[in-house]
């Protein structure tokens, strides 16, 4: 088990001026860190389930996966700006600095947020929607530990959301 640490977010938010959507997760996992992009871990559906929702090829590089967001209207980020975690468990995080979203709500045209799982939706809650005021919508983690959600049961809610 490794020890808990300080972490600061290292990877920059993904949206254009385009963007009309914002997808919260919680935290980069220790894979996404490594890789320094989102969804990073090899388990974790998500790119496989939005390039099913939108009928394309499951992207491979950061290219791939920044085309994929951008050109639907997409916007990618993280609740947490920086926290204590422990490896990559949700349930660890402590001591959170929230992300100032308005990077991306001044930039951009997003009107709509969802989260990534229930820890982004009660941290989006508890820190960052006093400040927006923007609603947001949880929809079924993409990670492998949401086992109860098999990758078509994700592209039913998530497709009927986006």
């Amino acid at each position: 088990m490794s020890e808990p640490q300080r972490i600061e977010h290292p990877i920059p938010p993904l949206f254009d001026q385009n963007s009309e959507t914002l997808i919260l997760g919680s935290f980069p996992s220790v894979k996404s860190r490594e890789a320094m992009f989102f969804y990073g871990h090899p388990q974790n559906r998500f790119w496989r389930l939005i390039a099913l929702i939108f009928g394309e090829e499951t992207p491979g590089t950061i290219e791939e996966k920044s085309h994929l967001i951008l050109s639907h209207k997409l916007a990618l980020w993280d609740t947490i700006q920086s926290c204590t975690i422990t490896g990559s468990s949700d349930s660890s995080i402590r001591d959170v600095k929230a992300n100032d979203l308005s990077v991306i709500l001044d930039n951009s045209r997003v009107e709509r947020i969802f989260c990534n799982g229930a820890a982004s939706f009660k941290l989006y809650e508890k820190y960052i929607y006093p400040k927006t005021g923007i609603r947001a919508q949880k929809l079924p983690s993409t990670s492998p530990a949401n086992a109860a959600y098999s990758l078509d049961r994700l592209a039913a809610e998530w497709g009927a959301a986006l």
